[in-house]
């Protein structure tokens, strides 16, 4: 398999990983990961485009995104070329065969710079909200979080799903007080970027590669401070 060097940065965000069955590639906050009906663009739209300029191949892309990011945050999404390895990667995804780290720069500093906060969620229309564990509908999130630097009325963390909840990191990190720099609908009282990007990105991904079974780490390289 070949890292492939990303040539192609405008519009193209940084490819970070590309071989015959996987494009990993560094989504910038802001943008939708797939078409959403609209004429909006998308990281999607944008991978078939790097795709065909790459092989030359006329008439459709496959390219299947194998999980998501918000459209305001940033960092690494994993798409499958091939329909066997979507389904192999859904497939690892569920079982939990692989491993997501976040980092998130927050409003304030964290009353400890260890924890893990287990919460109960219900996701309403275009966002998620912290409830009582009695509450039907609710479902437990848990994740745990690292406190990696303190600045001038902000905090750096490393974050790692227990859970994936909707929205999740962004609604247990407000309700613990923190909110996501730039994440308004959450409380945050910060502008991160003009385009409404927040400050949450996807970090790690490590995941075995479906078809080689290699072992496979990526890293975002987008910057958030």
């Amino acid at each position: 398999m070949r890292a492939v060097a990303a040539t192609w940065r405008c519009p193209m965000p940084a490819v970070i990983y590309s071989d015959n069955h996987l494009l990993c590639l560094d989504k910038p906050g802001g943008l939708l990961t797939q078409p959403s009906g609209t004429s909006r663009d998308s990281l999607e739209y944008r991978g078939k485009e790097w795709i065909r300029q790459q092989t030359g191949k006329p008439g459709n892309i496959f390219l299947e995104a194998v999980h998501r990011i918000d459209a305001a945050a940033c960092g690494l999404v994993l798409f499958a070329r091939t329909s066997k390895a979507l389904s192999r990667l859904n497939q690892a995804m569920r079982e939990g065969h692989c491993r997501k780290e976040y980092r998130v720069l927050v409003e304030g500093h964290p009353s400890t710079r260890h924890s893990v906060l287990v919460d109960h969620i219900v996701h309403e229309e275009h966002r998620a909200r912290i409830v009582s564990s009695n509450v039907d509908g609710s479902d437990e999130a848990n994740l745990e979080y690292w406190v990696l630097e303190e600045m001038d009325g902000f905090s750096l963390l490393k974050v790692v799903l227990g859970s994936g909840r909707y929205h999740q990191i962004r609604a247990q990190l407000a309700h613990l007080g923190n909110p996501v720099a730039g994440d308004r609908l959450y409380g945050a009282e910060t502008r991160f970027r003009a385009n409404g990007a927040i400050a949450l990105q996807h970090y790690c991904l490590e995941i075995q590669h479906p078809v080689t079974r290699e072992d496979m780490q990526f890293h975002s390289n987008i910057r958030l401070m």
